[in-house]
């Protein structure tokens, strides 16, 4: 993450950035969502410190369309997922940001870790998460930094 980790917002800082941030633009980032839900979970942050959906600049919904066309594509890449859910909760987190969990009929094996998505065909359980140490996270980072379609970030 070309940010300074000193300007890191507090819901960036809650989802372990910069060391979690696949892909960062001018006014998004994509984590990797330390807490599994299910097989390549993300988490879809706005840069800028707004609390309000309606509040994120105009250029940020504009640049929304080519973040999700990425990380849709990516995810599909990496882990062919069945369905993909984006929640916007805020209730614990402030700023604005989406929780993205790629949704499974089945359960997935990755890396060794046999992945669960128990709420299914039905609303996610935030509440299950797989654990996963640190060798897998950097596995499931891997696997997505290799699908992502842009190598670089728009913004740099």
């Amino acid at each position: 993450m070309s940010s300074d980790s000193s300007e890191l917002h507090q819901t960036l800082r809650k989802f372990g950035a910069p060391a979690s941030v696949i892909r960062e633009y001018e006014h998004w980032s994509v984590l990797l969502r330390p807490a599994q839900a299910t097989l390549g979970s993300l988490v879809l942050v706005a840069r800028g410190t707004q609390t309000e959906f309606s509040a994120l600049p105009p250029a940020a919904f504009g640049e929304l369309a080519t973040v999700t066309a990425d990380l849709e594509h990516a995810l599909h890449q990496a882990f062919d997922h069945d369905r993909l859910n984006y929640l916007m909760l805020m209730m614990v987190d402030p700023q604005v940001h989406f929780h993205v969990l790629p949704r499974y009929a089945r359960s997935r094996e990755f890396a060794g870790v046999t992945f669960a998505d128990p709420g299914w065909p039905g609303p996610p359980e935030l509440g299950h998460t797989t654990d996963t140490d640190e060798a897998t996270r950097q596995t499931l980072f891997d696997a997505l930094d290799g699908a992502w379609p842009r190598k670089t970030s728009p913004s740099g």
